[in-house]
């Protein structure tokens, strides 16, 4: 019999959603569940600080889970490493402090006041004293993709046609197109976020389970075994397929 896996979509700073979750799945799986969480700890939400932390001591207590590297965690430790505020992938106007992104409400969960216009500098030399070096070591120790029996699962997705082994990281934790149209079976059960919905969808050969917390809206857990699927609620498992 296939064991289950759990997998968590993008948490953006919710940390009662993220412990809400949580408990969902000790109460469906118990406390020694697999679960994977798909990136984006951080950014929009009120506490990343609390989600990188139960993240941290999750791992420090032995739990069975798999947390993969989002853009929006390589936002933060590209600005703590060489205060860059910018990705080639986003809009050139936009820094990592805009509320579009979310970095303000990342910076002020560690105590830090940042705002989109503020010094740059003076934001990087309060952070290097506020974000402890084990939030920073856990983020860029994270895994961009695992798997699981038929099952892939990314933040953002793959590049279609390019073996897993060649796939880069650009894409993993950034693609849409030509990912999100492209109808092929990959080999895998795709299953990612990074792209906001309103509500997770599966469409046969990937399932995205961004359900937008990040903008206040539910966060997305669901359940596997083998390539069946079903959403985790309060009221227990309710299959879901293309």
């Amino acid at each position: 019999m296939t064991k289950p896996v759990y997998a968590i979509g993008d948490i953006h700073g919710q940390i009662d959603m993220l412990k809400a979750a949580l408990a969902l799945i000790e109460s469906d799986g118990g406390p020694d569940a697999k679960v994977v969480f798909l990136g984006d700890y951080i950014d929009r939400g009120p506490d990343s600080c609390a989600v990188v932390q139960t993240l941290i001591e999750g791992y420090a207590q032995g739990r069975n889970w798999r947390a993969l590297k989002g853009n929006h965690d390589r936002y933060l430790l590209r600005f703590m490493s060489d205060k860059n505020v910018h990705d080639s992938r986003t809009r050139p106007d936009l820094m990592w402090f805009n509320p579009i992104l979310g970095g303000d409400k990342t910076m002020l969960s560690y105590g830090v006041y940042a705002k989109d216009g503020a010094s740059v500098s003076n934001t990087h030399t309060a952070a290097l004293s506020a974000v402890p070096q084990s939030h920073l070591d856990f983020l860029n120790d994270l895994d961009l993709t695992h798997t699981h029996d038929k099952l892939l699962f990314v933040h953002a997705g793959i590049r279609p046609g390019v073996p897993l082994a060649d796939q880069v990281e650009d894409d993993l934790i950034w693609i849409r197109e030509p990912f999100l149209s492209d109808p092929r079976d990959h080999g895998y059960l795709i299953v990612h976020g990074h792209t906001a919905l309103d509500a997770p969808q599966h469409y046969g050969n990937r399932v995205n389970l961004d359900s937008g917390a990040g903008f206040g809206r539910p966060l997305t857990t669901a359940v596997f075994e083998g390539r069946d699927c079903w959403l985790l609620t309060p009221k227990g498992r309710i299959a879901f397929g293309p």
